[in-house]
Parts: structure tokens; sequence; C-alpha cells
């Protein structure tokens, strides 16, 4: 993938933390995005997560296997749909693109996450999983920035990564636990034939529950 007369560059913008531009092929995006639009038709449904405080998130999300909420994982017995063996093995194939290796990846939970216009993230640490293994994140649709800061609270230092459809991003390691979030959204930048309005974010986690 290209934007304007130059490629976009493989980049680490923090160590643990890699960013592969254009990973996923057209037609995979396409594949991909299919699926999620078939995980949201039941029994699940994408939602505006409500946080303890009484604020609503401005996104929609939805979780394939074990399903998170505010602030915690919820037993395998609550799973509404399940996570697909494909899905998974996409995961490890996103390490091994990463790291060169997948260290034994087996994510458990996913996190859909539909950005309609005007939809953002604060930024938040992914703290609940007891698993120490790395996040994968696969970006479809309509550029984002992405905003990596650090470990120790939301302020700075922090690198904004501008996240395209098809692209790969884990952080793991020394990035693991960094606060991070998507403060703006490029509203209709996403390639027409890919059939998709808004972003969609899939982030595969290990919880180690």
């Amino acid at each position: 993938m290209t934007e304007g007369l130059f490629p976009r560059e493989r980049g680490e913008p923090a160590p643990g933390a890699v960013h592969v531009p254009g990973w996923l092929s057209f037609e995979r995006q396409r594949e991909l995005v299919a699926a999620c639009r078939e995980f949201g038709r039941g029994p699940a449904s994408y939602e505006h997560t409500v946080l303890p405080g009484g604020g609503v998130m401005s996104v929609r999300s939805l979780c394939l296997g074990r399903r998170w909420e505010p602030y915690r994982y919820l037993g395998e017995e609550d799973v509404r749909v399940p996570l697909p063996s494909w899905l998974a093995e996409l995961g490890r194939a996103a390490l091994v693109e990463a790291y060169g290796a997948h260290g034994g990846f087996t994510p458990d939970t996913a996190l859909v996450n539909f950005y309609a216009d005007g939809a953002r993230m604060g930024m938040h640490q992914d703290r609940e999983e007891r698993s120490p293994a790395p996040v994968v994140s696969l970006s479809l649709g309509d550029t984002c920035v992405f905003r990596l800061g650090n470990t120790e609270n939301r302020g700075r230092p922090w690198t904004d990564v501008e996240l395209a459809s098809g692209d790969l991003f884990v952080f793991g390691g020394p990035s693991r636990f960094a606060y991070h979030g998507v403060p703006k959204v490029y509203a209709g930048t996403a390639e027409p034939g890919l059939g998709l309005g808004g972003r969609l974010n899939i982030t595969l986690r290990e919880t180690g529950l």
C-alpha cells in the first residue's frame, strides 16, 4: 500500500511495538469485513459499552470468544459468539510477521470495535488479561490516528501513528501495558470497493484465564 509518492514503511514506534502497513491483502480485508458483519447478526450485536461511571463509549463493540466488560472478563459460560479458529491462526501469523515467531500465542478473545463518523477511543490500558502475550490489532476501513503512550499515565510522552485499512499493529514486551487510544478517524478515507463506511478494528488477546 502506498501513500502519495512513497510507500509507507514498517516501523517500531516503541520497544515491543511493531507497525506493518498493508499487511492484509485487499481481498483479505473484504473477507474480514464480511465476517465482522456476520458476527453482528446474532446472537450478539455491536453495542455501545456503558462504563461504570455512567459514560457511554462512542464506538460500538462486539466480543468474540471470552467476553469483556468494564473492567473484567466473564466466564466461558457467557460466550455468545465463539472465536473462530481461522482468526486465532491469523493472530499467530501476525506475531510471526511482527516478531519472527508467535511464541505459542493462543488468543481466546477478540474485541471488534466499529468507529462510525465522530467516534474515538480515549487513552486506556489493556490490563484485564493475566497473560503477558502481545495484543494483535488489525485495521479495516477509514484511516485513524493511533496514539501509543507510556506505561505510567495517559499523558505524554506518546507517539501518533496513522493506521490505514489492512495495517497490522502489535504491542507486546515493554509496550504491552502502554496507554493507547484513537483520538481521530479520517472519515471517507476507505477504499470504496471495501464496502465499509467507518473503521473496524479487531484486537486479538490471550487472557490467560
